[in-house]
């Protein structure tokens, strides 16, 4: 039931918002985002690349279909929730109960009744900002100006019980390097007869090979890619030995494995929405996307650029044919959709096969 209790969204710039509770009875800070996405709020709440985040809905209603824990990626990560609107009185069969629940069940604190349009227009002028949600507006900002997200990997990682059996029968066995995987990689994995296991992201590539897999996918997941240097050098050694498939953080973890560089975006990309061009074609994707950083293109050493971002130009995807490998940014799992690019996953699938189609 929806109530009259104020609570507030205070940025680290001082910056305050008035609105009203729901979920958790907690506060907490993060790091200010917001997404896109018109539905797929269940994927955004169970997407552990969230981790640390204070998630803004841009979209103006949200929780109109309830909750379905069937169709959860993973464990709730994000720190708090910001919605313009959200819905009590849930209208779908599959429902299991409303996101006010969920949220107050994994002790999330959500704030609603604020104009979530002004917040995303500060945060695009003023890039990602450190944010608090609490019940009363605290005199002393520090904490909120110095929050950092820390070890998000290592928190997120290990979550996923082993192996998932091939739906249609075992062709080949994947092994999954869990950065924060979502679910839904999993799932097109099991469609295309592969058994896969899933490994903690601290294995190391010696452990990887050891139990032969035909082929490795190195998970999306959360934090600053830069920062995890032991499992980079584990990505390093891994390189060219078995062929490898990133999504989304895996992408950017190679890339750095492998002597390219990363960089932070202003406020990142977050929705369903993010047009793609292929390298070489006048073929624009469209693909969901949960980033806030990117692969320095001009980096890129040992492999070449195969897509980039049609807004703003950034690096989307790295092929390196030599090392049977290429990875994405966005995410072709993506269960709301657009599903333009889940041939991606049969790519990989003929690259496991000895194929050498790399489109």
């Amino acid at each position: 039931m929806k109530t009259t209790q104020k609570r507030y969204l205070v940025f680290s710039d001082g910056t305050v918002y008035e609105g009203l509770a729901f979920g958790a009875d907690a506060a907490a800070v993060g790091e200010l985002v917001f997404t896109t996405g018109m539905c797929g709020y269940i994927e955004t709440l169970t997407d552990p690349s969230y981790y640390g985040q204070i998630v803004v809905q841009t979209f103006p209603l949200i929780g109109n279909y309830g909750f379905i824990e069937e169709d959860m990626e993973g464990e709730c990560a994000v720190s708090g929730y910001v919605v313009r609107e959200w819905c009590e009185t849930p209208s779908n069969f599959r429902s299991q109960y409303d996101i006010d629940r969920f949220l107050k069940d994994r002790h999330i604190p959500g704030i609603y009744g604020l104009d979530t349009r002004e917040i995303t227009q500060k945060l695009r002028e003023h890039g990602v900002m450190n944010a608090m949600i609490c019940d009363a507006v605290p005199a002393d900002l520090t904490p909120i100006r110095t929050f950092r997200i820390r070890d998000a990997i290592a928190v997120v990682t290990g979550k996923l019980k082993s192996p998932y059996i091939a739906v249609t029968g075992e062709r080949y066995r994947v092994t999954l390097i869990d950065y924060g995987a979502k679910m839904n990689i999993i799932r097109e994995l099991q469609l295309r007869g592969c058994t896969v296991t899933v490994v903690p992201a601290s294995t190391t590539a010696e452990q990887v090979l050891s139990t032969r897999p035909d082929g490795v996918v190195l998970s999306n997941g959360p934090g600053d890619p830069a920062e995890n240097k032991a499992l980079i050098a584990e990505l390093a050694k891994l390189a060219g030995r078995v062929p490898l498939f990133g999504i989304c953080l895996g992408h950017q973890l190679l890339a750095l494995a492998l002597g390219g560089k990363t960089m932070k975006l202003p406020y990142g990309h977050r929705g369903t929405n993010q047009p793609v061009r292929e390298v070489g074609s006048h073929r624009t994707y469209i693909t969901a996307q949960n980033h806030g950083y990117a692969v320095v293109s001009d980096s890129v050493s040992q492999g070449k650029v195969s897509y980039i971002n049609a807004n703003d130009g950034t690096c989307e995807g790295v092929d390196y044919p030599e090392l049977r490998a290429f990875t994405i940014q966005f995410h072709p799992e993506v269960c709301s959709g657009p599903k333009d690019t889940t041939f991606l996953f049969d790519r990989f699938i003929s690259l496991i096969g000895g194929g050498t189609d790399a489109t």
